[in-house]
């Protein structure tokens, strides 16, 4: 058999003690870089989180449903409903003129030519219409949008 022995000399050298000592120092210094560049915040890590400001509460009013006789004999008749986005601030002003947008909406749309109808991207045209009008009643800030949630012929 063969005696292995361990030379109790052997020492890690000196180049191998150094290896985590540099490692650490190269961390430090890429963290204390990235720190003073602006990266990144030891403090913001730390300190608690701010909660999103609230944003206002979106309401929708009906409009009460439309229900009109297509002019030209043809016996069909439109059928639109919608709805008003707008803050709860403004909800009960656009309650309170839902009369005058019902009556802008109606005289607007008896006013469309039949053909027009069966045109493709009337749909836009007649809610970017009512929108104005709608604006016109209400005024900008009480209106956010309008959502037109029926338009069918029967």
């Amino acid at each position: 058999m063969t005696d292995a022995t361990i030379d109790p000399a052997a020492k890690p050298s000196g180049k191998k003690k150094l290896i985590p000592i540099l490692a650490a120092a190269v961390l430090a210094g890429g963290g204390f870089a990235s720190t003073y560049l602006g990266l990144w915040s030891p403090a913001a890590i730390l300190a608690p989180k701010e909660e999103a400001p609230a944003l206002p509460a979106v309401v929708f009013v009906p409009v009460p449903a439309i229900d009109l006789k297509i002019p030209g004999g043809s016996g069909q008749s439109l059928v639109l409903s919608a709805s008003i986005e707008t803050d709860s601030a403004h909800q009960a002003q656009v309650a309170h003129l839902m009369p005058r947008v019902s009556d802008a909406f109606t005289s607007f749309l008896s006013g469309i030519d039949p053909a027009a109808y069966d045109k493709r991207g009337v749909l836009e045209i007649i809610r970017a219409e009512l929108l104005t009008r709608s604006r016109y009643v209400l005024g900008t800030e009480a209106i956010k949008d309008l959502l037109i949630t029926e338009f069918r012929f029967k």
